[in-house]
């Protein structure tokens, strides 16, 4: 099973994959149903996760009913919990929308939402997030997942988010970082993917972030909290949502 993952997601383009997934995973939310892990997104319950990763393959991780990851997970439980999303009016961008999120926040008709990418089928509008063609100070709320870690110049990227968002906003910004790794590592000279997947973590990425990533996103104006979950819910609920213990959120506010 896991070579099969790492063979799909290392051979087949993300949007053909995007495309392909949403026919097979009603498929995938039947045939994994159990008791074992639920995902909190569709509230249904798994004998398993599937495994996922371009590298290292994560054992139950993938949600088969929202193909939702960790870090999906998470953000979904903060949004419910902590934000105004899923009654109050907001005007929201969406970077690289997941389909886990998609077309549950487009059926809300509260919210004024609007998705951006270069390349995903699912997107509104067709940008580059470091040239963003929107106006000063529009959005309520920006999402923008594991995005930043393929994009070169991450700071003008950063910039652009501030710039639009509205005074008062807050943007998530998740990225895979390493919690034992103190300062960002970037080196352009590394362009072969098998090598950027050897140091970078994905044959895509080009840096691997550190702790200082926080330090990063303060560094363009944001002021940034770093949200800890595991002091909302017991340990057993982290295992049975199947998060990463211990990842925490970026929030990112304009003050």
């Amino acid at each position: 099973m896991k070579r099969l993952f790492r063979y799909i997601l290392n051979t087949i383009p993300r949007p053909w994959l995007i495309s392909i997934s949403i026919y097979l995973r009603p498929l995938l939310d039947l045939m994994w149903r159990g008791k074992r892990f639920t995902d909190p997104i569709n509230g249904k319950s798994y004998r398993r996760f599937l495994p996922y990763g371009y590298g290292r393959m994560r054992a139950n991780v993938l949600s088969p009913g929202t193909l939702s990851l960790e870090r999906h997970r998470l953000c979904w439980l903060y949004l419910k919990a902590h934000t105004g999303l899923f009654s109050e009016p907001l005007k929201v961008l969406h970077f690289a929308p997941e389909q886990a999120f998609y077309a549950r926040f487009r059926a809300l008709e509260n919210l004024d939402y609007t998705t951006t990418d270069l390349n995903s089928p699912l997107a509104d509008v067709k940008a580059d997030i470091t040239a963003l063609p929107f106006d000063n100070d529009q959005y309520d709320l920006i999402i923008c997942n594991h995005v930043l870690e393929h994009i070169p110049d991450d700071l003008k990227a950063m910039r652009e988010i501030y710039r639009v968002l509205k005074p008062g906003g807050l943007a998530i910004l998740q990225v895979p970082y390493e919690a034992d790794r103190e300062t960002t590592f970037q080196d352009d000279t590394i362009t072969d993917p098998k090598k950027r997947a050897e140091i970078f973590g994905q044959y895509d990425h080009v840096r691997v972030y550190g702790m200082d990533y926080f330090q990063r996103l303060e560094s363009v104006g944001f002021r940034v909290e770093a949200f800890d979950i595991s002091k909302e819910i017991s340990q057993e609920q982290t295992i049975g949502y199947g998060l990463a213990p211990g990842e925490l959120l970026p929030l990112a506010h304009k003050d």
